[in-house]
């Protein structure tokens, strides 16, 4: 028999402890110098920064395909609120300020979430695929990072994998948030939207930046640590000159060292370092 959570046995203590994490971070805002930003323009700003998509409904072992299905209603309610974000000099992006509160009442379904390194399900679920989509944008650029909540654990196999492992990020509303700053001289937009089954993003400024990212993944493989595997891998942003296309340096971002949580029979065996 597996080991029982706090949040299984006493829910009552942890719904409780859950509320009063929202009203501390409530307090924590209202005394708060950092801006957030509010405006929205219909408008797109001239320079596309970067853009990525993600794969919305992927067929995972043991996750109900309707909570995949819900997700996408979630998405879609998430990107009304983000669509065309205008983020100016100075201030911050905080995911939980503008998407509000992700309740029944408010049109979202329950969909997949992750707590504790457990996947289970609940209403707005679904939500952190938002929040990556953002990061990975946000990585690809010199804005600022000043909030963020790695999944600690390896719920998942690659499949259909498109970026580096371990550069997503958790939100829960609404103290665990994801928050960036912009610290450019210039006003940076945010654009989201659903088509062809997936979730697209572009990052757009007034004007080019000078310089263009790149993240790689290095050393990447999975190690035995007793009765458990985990997923080794470190993630490094490499910052290049546009006008001349040298790297002018690199910078590590993350040191992944993560559970391996799903079967063992699914990891590949040429992946695996016994040493």
């Amino acid at each position: 028999m597996g080991r029982v959570l706090f949040s299984e046995r006493f829910p009552a203590f942890y719904s409780l402890a859950q509320k009063k994490e929202i009203v501390r971070r409530h307090i924590k805002d209202c005394f708060s110098s950092e801006k957030i930003a509010a405006t929205r323009s219909a408008v797109p700003l001239p320079n596309v920064v970067t853009a990525h998509s993600s794969i919305l409904i992927r067929r995972l072992t043991g996750v109900d395909l309707t909570l995949q299905e819900n997700k996408v209603t979630n998405i879609l309610l998430a990107c009304k609120k983000i669509n065309g974000l205008v983020i100016r000099p100075g201030e911050t992006f905080s995911f939980w300020r503008t998407v509000g509160w992700p309740g029944a009442e408010n049109g979202y379904k329950e969909g997949m979430v992750i707590s504790g390194g457990h996947v289970g399900s609940g209403v707005g679920g679904g939500l952190c695929q938002m929040g990556n989509l953002i990061h990975w944008m946000v990585l690809n650029s010199p804005l600022q990072v000043t909030e963020l909540h790695h999944h600690s654990d390896a719920l998942f196999p690659d499949e259909r994998r498109r970026v580096p492992f371990g550069t997503g990020t958790s939100v829960m509303y609404n103290s665990v948030d994801y928050r960036f700053k912009n610290t450019t001289t210039q006003d940076v937009q945010l654009l989201v939207w659903v088509q062809d089954g997936e979730l697209c993003g572009e990052l757009r400024s007034e004007r080019p930046f000078h310089c263009r990212y790149a993240l790689v993944e290095e050393n990447s493989h999975f190690r035995p640590e007793g009765d458990d595997y985990y997923r080794i891998s470190q993630v490094c942003r490499l910052v290049i000159s546009k006008a001349t296309g040298a790297v002018l340096r690199k910078e590590l971002i993350l040191d992944n060292h993560s559970r391996v949580m799903y079967d063992h029979s699914l990891i590949p065996p040429e992946q695996i370092r016994r040493e």
